[in-house]
């Protein structure tokens, strides 16, 4: 800015004592295109794309830069511009009575000469000294151009104090929105923000999350290539790299540039460049051979047509990118091909381009480049390159949309009717002297249609509607290349239909039909999840699996996500299952066991009891208290019975039954044994003179059966009432299980059935080890203490074992033990008087049994 603040003053301002002069500062700027009008309208074109290189030894004035190398192009759009003014002095709907003209320059792309062509649209060119005040009207009222975007910044820096208006066709850094530092500037081509959000919407859409990055280094690749990376980043995906260089660059610095990527991973390019440095970049990609990388462009050079031969097709075929949308411009072409030197003699821009068209000199003296001589004749009809081409019309009709917006804002000044107007107290601007200012308020609120149905207007930034079409450098069956449509992109359009591909086949790198990849690191797979690698982007990761109960259903989860509590996680952890439910049932080989068992035993009991009942009347039955035993075998028959409801799927009626009928029927089962114990011990007293115990004997054997079993009865009923025993679902056991099992309830009153039951169980040993060796030839109270032996060691052991065995094996220890205390009481008190009843009937007397044994004192 301060540059630009020093070369005005330097240019406008010559102040003496008296009065302000202008002084023309070394040789004149003139128009290399021009045409006197009623208004006169500005153009800038960079219509050369390279200066000659000048050594600045800052010791003399330094020498005019010098251009070459025309571009065709460029000399399309400047043409183009001619035509729209032509067909607007020909139309009398628009500016009726007025004659545009226009004063088009060449600035090479560069900065300084986009400067010096603003000074001389601006204020004009005279060689000569003048005493007019350098405080006068501006030449044109508006400037078109120009088409890189840093001269477009120093042209729109220049005017923007005087409030001219300069209109771009191509030049679009995001940064020429800012209203603040560019008031006067307006484009008809879309701001870079879109097309580089647009870009990292593309890349993320094929799945790209590994890209390189090449820009122009000026404020258009800057500036894009910041917003690419930006909204790249929000997409997901890394840059591995990002290059910038210029067309003016050293070869060493291309040269390195090319190394980085032929030596990167990633497969795809994002090339935010102008063509200038496509150019300079593609002739050494294609020294060295670099083929196979997919290219993404940007719209400055993806449909540059002269860059489409079939050696850059080598290296650039199936490069995808977004452009403006085609138009076509009725008679642009005919227009285009009646160009001729003839048209304007002397102009040597027009020589050049005839020259260097048909290779052939215009001079009529020798030259010594032995170049045939032109006739003149030559016909731009049968010329096929860059400037005939009209079948890409894109930048070419934002020129013409750029003339035609700066003609509709000068319509509206003269057809304004007073009291209508638009400035202070509704006035007009004065139609004899336009001023830029007048013509930059209307610019603003132009809005107008072409010939083709297109609306244009500007929004508040000085912007176009962003709408873009994605093109694929596709080959045609000639040999040569074409620019396909294969998608669109409309700014104005809600988030998420921006972006839509078209139904049309997409040629990729190398001609192929099969979508490269380019990620850093494979994707993670349901299952597992990503762990970024230390130390680098987060596209690099490394795939964990997910741990026991947790899961990702997604690719490139970043979390696993842990299942609840009812589920657990596959064995590929992509998905959340419920639970194996595990309880003891009938289906499982241990519980078809036990319950084999169950019924076993139940079984031998009816069938001791059915031998007791067959010899009911023999001795020995009768001496062990027949009534006891047949109570005995029914108290034993239930428990074994009892041991069935601990099989099968816990419910609130199973759990409630289980406990309480296995407190009551083993209590029942030990007051028996408890009553027969008590007889044999009354029944040794008997004997005794002078003792009526035994007429007693009955009544008391009933009665301890009848109340040992009715306080477990009330203990059992408590415990229902209090706090039952309910079904519930244990997840502590197992990660990958639900246990189904019976909850206590009340731990205390599980624990008091058990205790009442341990307390009879010691008490019949206790009274059956002081009866075991009283004289008689069929002791029972032997066979009571080694079953009660054998009650207490297995329900000693079934403590630790039934508190320490987890999930189902905790119902397979307690019916154990049910059923080996039921077997060893059943077995020790009932085999041995079968055994007598049906293999030793001959001791089965009253008088072997009555036959005295040696006395042993208790």
């Amino acid at each position: 800015m301060l540059l630009w603040a020093v070369v005005l003053s330097a240019v406008f301002f010559n102040t003496t004592a008296i009065e302000t002069r202008c002084r023309i500062q070394g040789k004149a700027e003139f128009p290399q295109l021009s045409k006197d009008g009623d208004i006169i309208l500005g153009g800038a074109f960079s219509i050369h794309s390279q200066t000659a290189d000048k050594l600045l030894s800052f010791k003399t004035k330094p020498e005019r830069l010098e251009c070459n190398s025309i571009n065709f192009r460029e000399f399309r759009f400047a043409q183009t511009m001619i035509f729209a003014i032509e067909e607007i002095n020909n139309n009398t709907e628009i500016l009726p009575n007025v004659t545009l003209g226009y004063k088009i320059y060449d600035d090479c792309g560069s900065v300084p000469l986009s400067i010096r062509t603003t000074m001389a649209l601006m204020n004009g060119q005279e060689e000569t000294l003048s005493d007019k005040s350098c405080i006068k009207p501006a030449i044109v009222p508006a400037i078109i151009g120009e088409s890189e975007s840093s001269s477009a910044i120093a042209m729109a820096t220049t005017t923007g104090p005087f409030h001219i208006p300069v209109i771009s066709h191509f030049a679009s850094c995001a940064c020429l929105s800012n209203r603040n530092k560019y008031p006067s500037f307006f484009r008809t081509i879309p701001s870079d923000y879109y097309q580089s959000r647009a870009l990292a919407q593309l890349v993320k859409h094929f799945g790209w999350t590994w890209v390189g990055a090449i820009r122009s280094d000026n404020d258009y690749g800057n500036s894009g290539m910041a917003t690419f990376m930006q909204a790249a980043q929000q997409e997901g995906v890394c840059i591995e790299y990002s290059e910038a260089i210029h067309r003016t660059n050293p070869k060493e610095k291309i040269i390195k540039t090319v190394d980085i990527i032929k030596k990167s991973t990633s497969k795809v390019i994002v090339a935010f460049l102008a063509q200038g440095e496509v150019e300079v970049l593609l002739r050494e990609i294609l020294l060295q051979n670099v083929t196979g990388l997919q290219w993404i462009g940007s719209e400055s050079w993806i449909t540059a047509r002269h860059l489409a031969t079939e050696d850059s097709y080598r290296v650039l075929g199936g490069a995808i990118g977004f452009t403006i949308n085609k138009s076509i411009i009725r008679g642009l072409k005919e227009f285009l091909v009646n160009v001729h030197p003839s048209q304007v003699p002397g102009n040597d821009l027009l020589k050049e381009f005839w020259e260097t068209t048909f290779s052939c000199t215009l001079q009529t003296q020798d030259n010594t480049e032995d170049l045939k001589q032109c006739t003149g004749s030559e016909n731009l009809r049968e010329v096929n390159n860059t400037y005939t081409d009209v079948s890409e019309l894109r930048i070419s009709n934002n020129v013409y949309k750029a003339v035609y917006a700066a003609a509709y804002s000068l319509h509206n000044l003269f057809t304004c009717k007073n009291s209508q107007g638009p400035f202070s107290d509704k006035t007009c601007a004065n139609k004899m002297n336009i001023e830029p200012w007048q013509v930059l308020h209307n610019l603003k609120t132009v809005n107008f249609t072409t010939k083709t149905g297109e609306n244009v207007y500007f929004d508040k930034n000085g912007d176009p509607i962003a709408r873009y079409e994605l093109v694929n450098w596709q080959r045609t069956k000639e040999a040569s290349v074409k620019f396909v449509t294969v998608g669109y992109y409309d700014a104005s359009l809600p988030a998420g239909q921006q972006f839509a591909m078209n139904a049309v086949s997409i040629v990729w790198a190398g001609d192929q039909h099969t979508m490269p990849k380019s990620v850093c690191s494979e994707s993670c797979p349901p299952g597992t999840r990503k762990a970024v690698q230390k130390g680098k982007p987060v596209c690099c990761f490394d795939c964990i699996p997910c741990a026991e109960g947790e899961i990702s259903n997604c690719t490139d989860s970043i979390d696993c996500l842990k299942c609840n509590l009812e589920h657990w996680s596959n064995e590929n952890h992509d998905q959340c299952i419920l639970k194996d439910i595990e309880f003891l049932s009938y289906k499982d080989n241990m519980g078809i066991l036990l319950a084999t068992f169950s019924l076993f035993g139940t079984c031998v009991g009816i069938a001791i009891a059915f031998v007791f009942f067959l010899y009911r009347h023999t001795p020995i039955v009768k001496a062990n208290n027949s009534e006891l035993s047949f109570l005995l075998l029914f108290s034993l028959a239930l428990c074994f019975l009892c041991a069935l409801t601990f099989i099968g799927q816990p419910s609130e009626w199973s759990c409630m039954l289980r406990h309480t009928a296995f407190g009551i029927t083993f209590v029942l089962c030990l007051s028996c044994v408890l009553g027969k114990t008590i007889v044999v011990l009354m029944a040794f007293k008997a004997t005794l003179p002078g003792n009526n115990v035994k007429k007693h004997s009955g009544s008391v054997q009933w009665s301890s059966v009848f109340i040992s079993t009715l306080i477990q009865v009330l203990i059992c009923t408590l415990w229902l009432t209090l706090s039952p025993p309910f079904p519930k679902k244990t997840m502590t056991y197992y990660k990958d299980r639900i246990i189904l099992e019976c909850d206590l309830g009340s731990a205390a009153a599980f624990y008091a059935v058990l205790g009442y039951i341990g307390f009879l169980a010691a008490m019949c040993f206790v009274l059956a080890f002081l009866a075991r060796k009283l004289p008689d030839n069929f002791n029972e109270a032997k066979y009571i203490t080694f079953s009660m032996l054998i009650f207490c060691a297995v329900w000693i052991t079934f403590i630790p074992a039934y508190i320490s065995s987890p999930g189902k094996y905790t119902v397979a220890v307690e019916i154990f033990a049910i059923l080996a205390s039921s077997f060893g009481l059943l077995f020790c008190i009932f085999v041995p008087k079968c055994y007598i009843i049906l293999l030793k009937p001959e001791t089965n007397t009253r008088k072997h049994l009555m036959g005295k044994m040696p006395s042993k004192s208790l």
